[in-house]
């Protein structure tokens, strides 16, 4: 085998237009390798905010049923609404508790009164037949 030696005054036969093909081919490459760094960075930035976007969605989600990221102004007013509405609940619901007797304590004093009637028309009923004696 021949030995090669090579210096910088070393001379290569080589057409021009293999030369400018391997030049043209080195740097389509180079542009390539570029393109695709580019992309990849792209990429990465691309993942990063999506992450953080993805990371503050299920917090919020996580906490806005708890209560811990505060109310909507409406769900407050709703709040305040509801708890009036079941103030008054509560009031009506005595009211019925203290009426619900009343029905049974209005018949027993109807039968009261039917009977004290009876006995004032008996009564009467004596002091015409007292008076109609004499």
């Amino acid at each position: 085998m021949k030995e090669l030696k090579l210096n910088q005054n070393t001379g290569i036969n080589l057409p021009i237009g293999n030369l400018i093909s391997i030049i043209g081919a080195c740097l389509v490459a180079a542009w390539f390798g570029f393109s695709i760094i580019e992309r990849v960075n792209l990429l990465e930035v691309d993942t990063k905010l999506i992450k953080k976007d993805l990371e503050g969605a299920v917090e919020f989600s996580i906490k806005w049923p708890r209560g811990e990221l505060g109310s909507l102004p409406a769900d407050s007013e709703q709040f305040l609404l509801i708890e009036d509405a079941l103030k008054d609940i509560e009031d009506i619901q005595e009211e019925l508790k203290e009426s619900r007797h009343n029905a049974t304590n209005i018949s027993r004093l109807q039968k009261d009164v039917d009977r004290l009637l009876n006995e004032i028309e008996k009564l009467k009923d004596k002091v015409r037949a007292n008076g109609n004696s004499h």
